[in-house]
């Protein structure tokens, strides 16, 4: 869902930079052969999440939610020459899909898949992190959120998707709208939670900026 007149979202992408040609393949390839390809970053907000790795130049990232791989990789271009990154789904299905543009990147090296659940596989991780980027399951963002918020460093970013989730988060909440719900009480946290502070984004679908105090 986009929260901007047509023309105007059409000209910011217009005016932002365009996507590596990897990139492009992948999406296409994504819309060609992958169920719900929705679920795709897209080029625009790829772009945004490029552009703050970047500038965050972390040393370890975790991505919980890879998908088919695109926001990884988009993140992978702000990382430190010896970073890492770690991502995690738990859609086996897509392992082999993502795993193929892994290893012809530029950062073959510095990501690692990790498939099952992040919730059990997150408290098993040693690293601290610079950036996590939680674009999975809605009704586990507290939960991701509360398992990852020791894990950061001092400074840490932690972008968070979907949160304005269709614009449902404004309308009247439906009590079997499991998702919405789940959403409602993650940005609350988010501005409440004395540990970091946070900006809501209107891109694409919603985006959360919280940095770690």
């Amino acid at each position: 869902m986009n929260f901007l007149p047509e023309n105007i979202d059409a000209y910011v992408e217009g005016h932002s930079q365009q996507e590596p040609e990897i990139l492009k393949q992948l999406n296409k390839e994504t819309w060609q052969k992958v169920l719900n390809p929705r679920m795709l970053s897209g080029a625009f907000q790829g772009r945004v999440l490029s552009m703050l790795s970047k500038l965050i130049q972390p040393s370890t990232i975790l991505e919980i939610g890879t998908y088919t791989g695109y926001s990884a990789l988009c993140l992978a271009e702000g990382l430190k020459k010896d970073g890492l990154l770690i991502t995690i789904d738990k859609n086996e299905e897509l392992e082999d899909f993502s795993k193929s543009y892994f290893e012809k990147s530029a950062y073959s090296k510095q990501i690692k898949q990790r498939v099952g659940n992040a919730l059990e596989i997150i408290p098993t991780i040693t690293e601290k992190f610079d950036l996590v980027f939680i674009d999975a399951d809605k009704s586990n963002y507290v939960n991701y959120f509360n398992l990852i918020i020791d894990k950061m460093n001092p400074g840490g970013v932690i972008l968070s998707d979907n949160v304005l989730w269709s614009g449902k988060v404004v309308e009247e909440l439906n009590p079997k709208d499991i998702d919405t719900k789940a959403l409602l009480t993650y940005n609350a946290l988010l501005n409440t939670d004395e540990r970091i502070e946070t900006v809501l984004l209107p891109i694409r679908d919603g985006l959360t900026i919280s940095r770690v105090k």
